[in-house]
């Protein structure tokens, strides 16, 4: 349950607003006018500022902010092979039309095997340790590479049977958990966008014209998350986030989730989850009755897409209302995403970030005496 140990009662989902002097270093390295070494400094210096950040507005963990990447998922992937996820431009987005606010749906280009070969977060985690935080690293979840081009992308060039690919990306993250937990991290938030978006009737009509039933789907990533989860190590605390998108303040699904609710909080093997709850476009707090109680849920009510600053009255009355259908000590309360799921970042400042962060802290101390 929230607390003391992981989720904490006031959390924030791990991205931040890149400083404008690391995205100056990260151009400057693009075009060859800073080397590897003047980045990684730019790096470590916007890090530690990031954690010093987070302990100044009260959280209990920190993240790095995930400034050593370019996009919540790119870097890691990349790793894995010849990849890429985030391919945005030939593919519109689903229901995308005049006045929408949707934004284009990036793509997956698998040209390799998925292997893992060496460790890819441990270091972010030593640096974030080194620090004096509790360090809580973000990955992406290993259903996010098929769900952007499905068993097409996986065939194209470097699979002929899609189930020698899944088999591949479970023994990659698999091995990516045993490697952080043996460098001492124990606490993981996986980032899993596909489920939340299967609620959407646009979405469900796009995965239906490239040949995929989206509830045929959500069995198979379940099944291809939950044995990620029975082989990780037992010292990890691993939620897993849900959004419908988060680009630039822009999103790609809409929904609420009351289509997947009951294989999302009954059959996928999570102790507690990151939910979107910040507009409309999420629904209602109805489908959250069908959380089993050994489950906990931190609810994503501040928005990291717009800049206006929530009041902590109405956050607390959100917050009443969830605790109809789940037990108020089972919950906890966060922004609804991260505040730069590419480095380009949401369309908010530094200043109103902080004051969101703030904000969820003092949230939790209102509503539960902690953060």
């Amino acid at each position: 349950m929230p607390g003391t140990t992981p989720p904490f009662r006031a959390e924030h989902i791990g991205s931040l607003l890149r400083p404008q002097s690391l995205l100056a270093t990260r151009a400057a390295f693009a075009k060859g006018q800073a080397d590897a070494d003047a980045l990684a400094a730019a790096q470590d210096a916007a890090i530690a500022e990031a954690v010093a950040l987070q302990k100044r507005v009260g959280f209990r963990f920190a993240t790095d902010g995930e400034f050593r990447r370019r996009s919540y998922h790119s870097y890691f992937y990349q790793q894995l092979g010849d990849v890429s996820i985030d391919n945005v431009g030939g593919e519109p987005a689903p229901g995308a039309g005049g006045g929408t606010s949707r934004g284009a749906q990036p793509v997956a280009i698998v040209n390799s095997r998925v292997r893992w070969t060496h460790p890819i977060n441990v270091a972010d985690y030593q640096f974030l340790a080194g620090q004096g935080a509790l360090p809580k690293i973000t990955m992406p979840g290993p259903c996010a590479l098929h769900f952007r081009g499905g068993d097409a992308a996986v065939t194209a060039a470097a699979y002929t049977d899609v189930d020698a690919f899944w088999d591949d990306t479970v023994a990659a993250f698999q091995r990516e958990l045993v490697a952080l937990a043996e460098a001492g991290c124990r606490y993981v938030q996986i980032d899993e966008t596909a489920f939340a978006k299967f609620g959407d009737p646009d979405v469900q009509a796009w995965l239906g014209a490239r040949g995929d039933r989206w509830e045929t789907l959500i069995d198979t990533y379940i099944g291809v998350t939950n044995r990620v989860l029975r082989a990780a190590p037992r010292t990890l605390a691993i939620g897993m986030h849900l959004c419908r998108g988060n680009r630039g303040g822009h999103w790609h699904a809409e929904g609420s989730y009351d289509a997947v609710a009951d294989k999302l909080f009954n059959a996928l093997e999570i102790p507690f989850y990151f939910l979107e709850y910040d507009s409309p476009r999420s629904g209602t707090f109805t489908p959250l009755r069908l959380v089993p109680k050994h489950k906990s849920v931190v609810l994503g009510l501040v928005s990291t897409k717009t800049p206006e600053l929530e009041t902590i009255g109405a956050l607390k009355d959100r917050v009443e209302e969830a605790s109809r259908f789940v037990d108020l000590d089972r919950l906890a309360v966060s922004p609804q995403c991260g505040f730069a799921s590419v480095e380009t970042g949401n369309p908010i400042t530094p200043q109103a970030q902080e004051a969101k962060l703030r904000l969820v802290v003092h949230l939790a101390q209102e509503i539960w005496g902690e953060a």
